[in-house]
């Protein structure tokens, strides 16, 4: 059996571990939950000496035991803030690693702090210039009971847990969240695990179709050495499902999980598949980071101006305006006698929503000065990850905005996406809808996380009165119309197609 060495996220000490211990130990394993420097009660010390390397130091001082002792194989294991001080001790003692399970945390790297990685992008801000201004030390105090969300999803735990979490927290030394990771790259080829909480983020099929997207910093991932297992909670498996956690803990030691497909560079990706209906071969009219594709009429006319989904890495090509489905989409609303608009915007990662959305302001005065563009009758359509920038034009919809589509969209930010306090949510924005006409492309075999956030967009529509239709692919998958080329698919594009385009043009 492995011996696993764990460590804990940001204001949770080895205390947080002991359900899942308790298992893994009656399964036969041998089990450490590493006590942390002035964190845990058993190691005091100010906060001025605690950093990131005295973490490491701590892990590694385990390691060195356990590998004295038992020459086992080691599993580490680093949830949230605990992936960092895994790593910094995995890249200095790789001979002794067998497994680095990375439990619900993100993917650091070298010369990068811990503070890179705090969802809260307010907060994040401000120690960044707490530290620039009175350095390192200090530490961070805890969350109270109703404040955690601002750390990751509290899904899965009850209310006894999120007190327990509450009575366990215990603040944080700066030092630890703002001292730079520092790996030589050893660390590199220590098999790995990806265990990810769905209901605080993304599940596996996102992180595939980043690869899919050809994004470099994915495709180490693909290896055969890596696998992945998904957790249907919470930021906190530890305390929501300790016994599910151990399994796929075991099961993780043994090498099993789920394998992500390296990127087929003689198949066609799923994105640049063909669009599912026949279109007008309508050549594109290009002006800066928006296409338009012009319909054979007279006058001025009505445009649909589809926004792109994401994060879509900076260095994809071709770019989304060129990806079939987009071109699909503009030319068949050319077929309809409006106006087509595509464009890119620069939603490379979930803390680019800011400027993604000053892209689309951007291009939306760029079209609407365009002579052949009725200014007072567009129509936006969005797209998957590019959901929450509907928030804008819900909120404060302007009378030239007809009509406002979404095809398979995320309308809630997922807790980890730091989203969680800002302007980019679209439930809360629906209340402010009005009279402005909404049209939803609904899923039916959506991903859980994104299918609860488009659910809670329907009740807050339907609870304010706002004008909501719903069009549904029932067998569609999120991506249906490269995904599922199939009649209900086509049945639903032009439906909501000429609903759209009925609002603008009556």
């Amino acid at each position: 059996m492995a011996v696993f060495i764990m460590v804990a996220g940001v204001f949770t000490g080895a205390g947080v571990w002991q359900e899942t211990a308790a298992r893994l130990a009656a399964a036969g394993s041998e089990v450490h939950a590493v006590p942390l420097t002035g964190v845990d009660a058993g190691r005091p010390a100010a906060s001025d000496r605690v950093g990131l390397e005295t973490h490491i130091a701590d892990v590694i001082a385990v390691i060195d035991a356990v590998g004295a002792a038992s020459g086992q194989e080691i599993v580490l294991v680093g949830h949230d803030y605990g992936i960092h001080p895994v790593l910094g001790a995995a890249d200095r003692r790789p001979q002794h690693v067998a497994r680095v399970v990375y439990l619900d945390c993100g993917m650091p790297q070298n010369g990068v702090p811990a503070l890179a990685a705090v969802p809260d992008r307010i907060l994040r801000a401000q120690l960044a210039d707490r530290a620039q201004h009175s350095g390192i030390e200090g530490e961070l105090a805890p969350p109270s009971g109703d404040e955690w969300e601002r750390w990751g999803s509290t899904d899965g735990l009850s209310a006894a847990a999120l007190e327990r979490l509450t009575a366990l927290a215990v603040p944080q030394p700066l030092g630890t969240l703002l001292q730079p990771l520092r790996l030589t790259g050893a660390v590199a080829a220590v098999p790995t695990t990806g265990v990810l909480c769905t209901r605080n983020g993304v599940g596996v099929d996102v992180v595939q179709q980043r690869v899919d997207l050809g994004d470099p910093a994915m495709a180490a991932l693909t290896e055969p050495q890596v696998t992945f297992f998904e957790l249907p909670t919470g930021h906190w498996p530890m305390l929501s499902c300790p016994s599910v956690l151990a399994d796929v803990l075991l099961r993780a030691a043994a090498g099993e999980g789920r394998r992500l497909r390296p990127v087929d560079a003689s198949a066609t990706p799923v994105h640049l598949r063909p669009f599912p209906l026949e279109v007008p071969e309508l050549p594109r009219d290009r002006a800066g980071h928006v296409d338009l594709y012009i319909p054979d009429a007279k006058g001025p006319r009505p445009a649909v101006v589809f926004v792109h989904g994401g994060p879509v890495p900076a260095g994809a090509r071709p770019t989304p305006r060129d990806w079939p489905t987009l071109v699909g989409y503009a030319r068949l609303a050319a077929a309809e006698g409006v106006i087509g608009v595509t464009l890119d915007h620069r939603l490379h990662d979930v803390g680019d929503f800011e400027r993604a959305a000053a892209d689309v302001t951007a291009a939306l005065e760029l079209v609407r000065a365009d002579p052949r563009v009725d200014a007072d009758r567009i129509a936006l359509w969005f797209f998957s990850g590019g959901g929450p920038l509907t928030a804008d034009w819900l909120r404060r919809p302007p009378a030239w905005l007809r009509c406002l589509a979404a095809s398979y969209p995320i309308l809630a930010p997922p807790p980890n996406w730091g989203l969680t306090g800002s302007r980019f949510h679209p439930v809360r924005a629906v209340t402010q809808a009005g009279a402005l006409p909404l049209v939803l492309l609904r899923a039916g075999r959506e991903t859980p996380e994104i299918a609860a956030t488009v659910e809670a967009f329907v009740s807050a529509a339907k609870d304010c009165g706002a004008h909501l239709e719903l069009v549904d692919v029932p067998n569609g998958h999120h991506g249906f119309e490269t995904l599922d080329a199939t009649e209900e698919t086509r049945l639903a594009l032009r439906h909501a197609m000429r609903s759209v385009v009925t609002r603008l043009t009556s």
